[in-house]
Order: structure tokens, then sequence, then C-alpha cells
């Protein structure tokens, strides 16, 4: 296989005319964070953030010139783009996504999400995830109509964990419907690239592709968006809470120490951007043997709980460390949608009991709302 050099793409790239300029998308220095790691290249395409729409074609151009060289198995363009700032300095930021209008650094309500609940940890292998599937499902169970996104651009689960394949459908090029699975609309780039492919994006291709995922997005008319966010305290998690308006985030963590430093980091950033922590849940809380019942705390217990305390937040709940757990979640098959009625889902369900109840509380409605019954 012919090796891909920066060279190649620029060249390739130097055919692409924007019509507006009148001059090649390299010449016009239109074109920045070129990455290309073995046959897969990501780069930006900078445009005037008025035009971010109406560029569309010009970024599925320059993906298309790419594309053709000998060796490109998979190319990524995104647009951003500058607008300048009250003293006249340019800021880079993501332009508006296709088919919507650029928009300005601040909050803005996704249409027709009343609202946004985002399950984070800065630290990754807690458990996350898993937790945010089910959360959203023992959600949907109250009779709310949820949606889930999946805001971890470089290591997407959100797929796998719903048992879900395929790309969604564009109805019209430019919007996405989400797929749907356990009664849940569901969004993430893993629906939209190849399974092995790496995410080898820069801070703003991050950026605009969440605004894309969030906004480009046909959502039903959602009652809650449980947002499952990648680890760390970085581009995506100041995008979620600078650009929507969330109504709280759930911190996820295990028992152990270091989990809980990472963990008070995550908590500190959503004080810090005024986002309402509504608790933290400690994940693989005990182990309980399936042999003889034996309860083995193997990373320590009440860590979460403690730290809950002494940060001044609500304790969520204990979830335990139990193989059918793993195994429906790597099943696609949500243990509180596959078990209901077990003492696990139970633990997911209490958590949700009480996310909800904050919800309405955001909301200003009655926190006596429907309660989650198995019958």
């Amino acid at each position: 296989m012919a090796e891909i050099s920066e060279k190649d793409v620029l060249a390739a790239l130097a055919q692409v005319v924007d019509p507006d300029l009148g001059r090649d998308v390299v010449s016009a220095g239109m074109v920045s964070g070129l990455v290309i790691k073995g046959s897969n290249v990501g780069f930006a395409v900078e445009v005037d953030p008025k035009q971010g729409a109406a560029k569309e074609p010009l970024r599925r151009a320059c993906e298309d010139a790419v594309q053709a060289l000998p060796g490109v198995t998979s190319v990524t363009a995104v647009l951003t783009a500058h607008r300048e700032t009250p003293g006249g300095q340019a800021q880079q930021r993501p332009a508006g996504p296709p088919g919507g209008q650029a928009r300005a650094n601040q909050r803005a309500d996704i249409p027709g999400v009343k609202s946004i609940v985002a399950v984070a940890s800065a630290k990754g292998g807690v458990g996350k995830s898993t937790t945010a599937i089910n959360l959203a499902v023992a959600l949907a169970q109250t009779g709310r109509k949820v949606g889930l996104l999946d805001a971890d651009i470089y290591g997407p689960s959100v797929p796998r964990l719903m048992g879900l394949e395929g790309k969604p459908n564009s109805p019209d090029g430019k919007s996405i419907d989400p797929m749907r699975a356990h009664g849940i609309e569901c969004m993430s780039i893993g629906f939209l690239i190849e399974g092995d492919t790496p995410m080898i994006w820069r801070g703003p291709m991050v950026m605009s592709a969440l605004e894309q995922l969030m906004r480009d997005v046909n959502w039903s008319e959602l009652d809650v968006l449980v947002v499952d966010m990648p680890p760390g305290t970085g581009d995506a998690q100041l995008t979620m809470a600078q650009r929507v308006p969330l109504t709280g985030a759930v911190i996820v963590s295990t028992p152990q120490d270091i989990a809980l430093i990472d963990a008070r980091k995550g908590l500190a950033m959503f004080r810090k951007v005024d986002v309402p922590v509504f608790g933290i849940v400690e994940n693989m809380s005990y182990f309980l043997c399936p042999s003889c019942g034996e309860r083995s705390e193997i990373f320590g217990h009440g860590g979460a709980r403690a730290t809950a305390k002494e940060l001044g937040t609500d304790f969520l709940g204990e979830i335990p460390l139990h193989m059918t757990i793993r195994e429906t979640s790597d099943a696609g098959n949500p243990i509180v949608a596959s078990a209901p009625d077990s003492d696990y889902a139970q633990a997911y369900i209490d958590v949700a009991e009480k996310v909800a109840a904050k919800i309405d509380a955001a909301l200003g409605k009655s926190s006596s709302g429907p309660r989650i019954v198995i019958r």
C-alpha cells in the first residue's frame, strides 16, 4: 500500500477551489489540523462562521479529493471557523454544522429536548457508559421520552452497548435520524464510521462533531437527553457545558482513591461552568459471589459516599460488580431492559428515580412523578 504523505494530501486539496474566494483551499490558508495515521486522513477546513452551512459542499469536495488518493481508506473533514472577539482578535470555534446556522459561544437549547443530563467521570474505565445506558433505559420506564447521546468521539461505545448496527438515515442529506433501541433514541459518532477507524482529531474538530451530533439530529420531543460523556475535563466537556443548557450532571466513580481523585476534578469542572451536579454514583461498589453469596469489596467501599458528603453533593447509589451486568452490556441488552426485576437492575432503577426527581425539581415540576414499577 502506498504511503500517504502530507505533501500528497495538500496537493490533492490544492485542486479544490472555493468559488467565493476564487482560490484553492490550500493557498487560501483554509486547511488546518492535518493528521495522517496509516490510511486515515483528518483535517479541518476553516471558513467564515456566517457561511458554515453554505460551505458544506466545499467540505465534501475536500473529502472527495483526498479520498481519491491511492492508499486512503477514510477521510474526515470538518468545518471550523473564526469569529472576531470584541477586542478584534480572531478566536477559533466550530462552524455551524451542515444545514444549521453558525452559533455564538453561548448555551442554546436543542429543539424539542426539555432536559439534558450528562453522565461523566474524569477517569476512564469506571463503568460510566454502562451506567449511562442503564440510567437512560430506567428513565424511559417511568414513561418519559428519552434520548441517548454518545459524546465520546474517540471511543464511542453506545452502539455496542445498545446492540445497534448500521448507519442512520438522512432524510434530506443534511440532518440525521437517530437510531432506536430499547425504546430510546440514540446517536453516536460510532454509527457514522467504520468500527476500526481511529478518530485522530484535534480539539476544534471534536467540538464541531459534537455540535453536529447534538443539533443536526432529528430528535423527537424528548423529556430528557442522557449524554454519555468521554473521560477527562477537556474540549468535549467544555463544549457540552458551554453550548447547551445542561440540566445537571451525574458523576460516576469506583470506590478506590485514584478514581475518586478524578471524580473530584469532574465535579469541580461542572461547578465552575455553573452546571448543577445531581450527585455521585459508586460503581463496582462490591462483588457478590454467584456461588456462595459472599460479599467482597474488591475496590474498597464507601469512598464515593464519603466524597459526596465532603463535597456537599448527593450520593445517588451503589452499583455492584457482577458478571451479569457485564454480559448484558456486551450483548447490547442493558440489564435494566433484559432483567428488570433483578437486584442489579434495581440498583440502576434506584439511581434513576433520584435523578428523575432532580430533573423535575430543576424544571419546576412536582417531584411526586411516576415511580419505576416492574410487574
